[in-house]
């Protein structure tokens, strides 16, 4: 039993309860001992718990009141951009007429659908000031990699084949690495200057025949812009290299600044964070890439276009790095992200920029005295905070975020970028309230007046959870991996 008396679900179960109601069976029974290879039907029936329907309800109910998610609290990861998503998404998702066709329908039968898809590239092409968007990949990484597979190929099909290396910045999200390895390149760090930004000199000491491709966000992860982009965009181009944006931190810029505008000829966005789509867990997600004119033939095929006011699918795409994903995408998440674009409006997301930046820089000015602050000038949507001064005490900025666990907030990002000591990436979106906002800072400023006055409470934190501080190298080498009964 648990300390707060929350029993497992095998610890609920009666001999003889059902939870479930299944019609009797009207054919007739398979012997899957003749149809199945030996070993792999069971010899005995499976052990699972036998509870009744109110209880599983009651059990699970109770599970879900634990987890930290958008509807249930704040949930300030920064540079990964959890902000809530509006209900009308989820109903438009679940319209019949999109929720129950099947992807190999024949394309005259679901014209509705692949004309919403069709808009919505149109519009991302608008956002990004790309020339063509792909929706195929599954996610924010995936789209890097397809992203860097189409400036392969493009290299290539000019003959182009010195060119094995990748330029990521060592502020840079850690997927950029690693999906420029899976891509085939090696990956080159270039360093930040002491005003956190791509230090251009040693930029230019790594640029030449080589370069594949530069991989930047902008603004960056430590939440400040690119001043210099134009200049970097020249470098790289003038080197015979392609810049790729990671839409990471779009939700900085959006309506505000276009990744197309700023020389970038690739970029792949995160529908399941700039735009709405549920976050978390595994997924869903959704990493549509868009790309410059040079790139265009390289796209993932099969492409979707618009001929005589009908929409359908074209296959011969003979430079095409070829399907990266099948049946062209994670539709319920296009169909949200179309909901919540098509809902905003251009005024309406230029109002998400403001206001993300706005609560950043609110949340930044009103805990800096009490933290140290790496990089002290006006940042996007996201800011960085550095536990210098607390780690000094012996409260590690580790210690800090359990702690916060007892004020039930998730714990903001910490320990990254790499380049910060005792880090703490805090973005808080633009769908929170000042209320919510100052309310979180209250917590943080007085976990900091405890590691003053009282840090035994901040190093053994958490003390009200489900579960106290867990040894995590513990977990990780010797994970439970099944229930044994008692």
């Amino acid at each position: 039993m648990h300390k707060d008396n929350q029993a497992l679900i095998f610890e609920l179960t009666r001999e003889g309860r059902i939870g479930y109601s299944l019609p009797e069976l009207d054919v007739p029974e398979l012997d899957l001992s003749n149809l199945l290879p030996k070993g792999f039907v069971r010899e005995e029936a499976a052990e699972l718990p036998e509870v009744s329907e109110l209880d599983i309800m009651r059990h699970y109910t109770a599970l879900s009141n634990r987890n930290h998610g958008i509807d249930s609290g704040f949930y300030p990861l920064g540079s990964c951009t959890m902000k809530y998503n509006p209900k009308i998404n989820e109903s438009v998702a679940r319209y019949p007429g999109f929720a129950n066709i099947h992807p190999l329908q024949e394309e005259s039968t679901v014209q509705g659908a692949l004309e919403v898809l069709y808009d919505l590239q149109e519009h991302l092409v608008e956002i990004t000031g790309m020339d063509e968007v792909t929706l195929q990949p599954a996610a924010g990484a995936h789209g890097e990699w397809t992203a860097l597979m189409m400036i392969r190929a493009f290299h290539e099909a000019n003959g182009d084949f010195k060119r094995t290396k990748v330029l990521v910045p060592d502020s840079a999200h850690g997927t950029n690495p690693a999906s420029a390895t899976v891509a085939g390149f090696d990956t080159i760090t270039v360093k930040s200057g002491e005003d956190g930004l791509v230090d251009l000199e040693d930029l230019k000491r790594h640029v030449g025949d080589d370069t594949a491709a530069l991989m930047l966000t902008n603004p960056n992860t430590l939440g400040l812009f690119e001043e210099e982009i134009l200049e970097m965009a020249e470098i790289v181009h003038a080197a015979g290299g392609k810049l790729y944006y990671d839409g990471a931190n779009l939700n900085a810029v959006m309506s505000k600044a276009r990744p197309g505008d700023m020389g970038f000829d690739a970029v792949h966005l995160n529908l399941h964070k700039t735009f709405t789509g549920p976050h978390g867990g595994g997924g869903p997600g959704s990493g549509p890439v868009g790309v410059k004119k040079d790139l265009i033939p390289f796209l993932p095929k099969p492409v979707l276009v618009k001929k005589d006011e009908v929409y359908t699918f074209e296959y011969n795409l003979p430079q095409s790095i070829g399907r990266v994903k099948p049946f062209y995408g994670n539709f319920g998440i296009y169909l949200r992200a179309y909901t919540y674009i098509r809902s905003m409006g251009p005024d309406g997301l230029k109002a998400v920029t403001e206001y993300a930046v706005l609560n950043a820089n609110y949340m930044m000015r009103r805990l800096e005295p009490h933290f140290d602050l790496p990089y002290n000038r006006h940042c996007k949507h996201e800011f960085v905070l550095s536990g210098r001064r607390q780690k000094k005490l012996g409260v590690r900025t580790l210690d800090m975020a359990k702690r916060l666990l007892d004020f039930g907030y998730h714990p903001p990002t910490i320990y990254f970028p790499l380049n910060v000591e005792e880090g703490m990436m805090i973005e808080p979106t633009e769908t929170e309230s000042k209320e919510t906002l100052d309310a979180f800072c209250d917590a943080l400023i007085q976990i900091a007046k405890e590691v003053e006055e009282n840090p035994e409470i901040v190093q053994n934190a958490p003390h009200t959870t489900v579960i106290n501080r867990l040894d995590e190298t513990k977990a990780a080498r010797f994970p439970v991996l099944r229930y044994t009964k008692a």
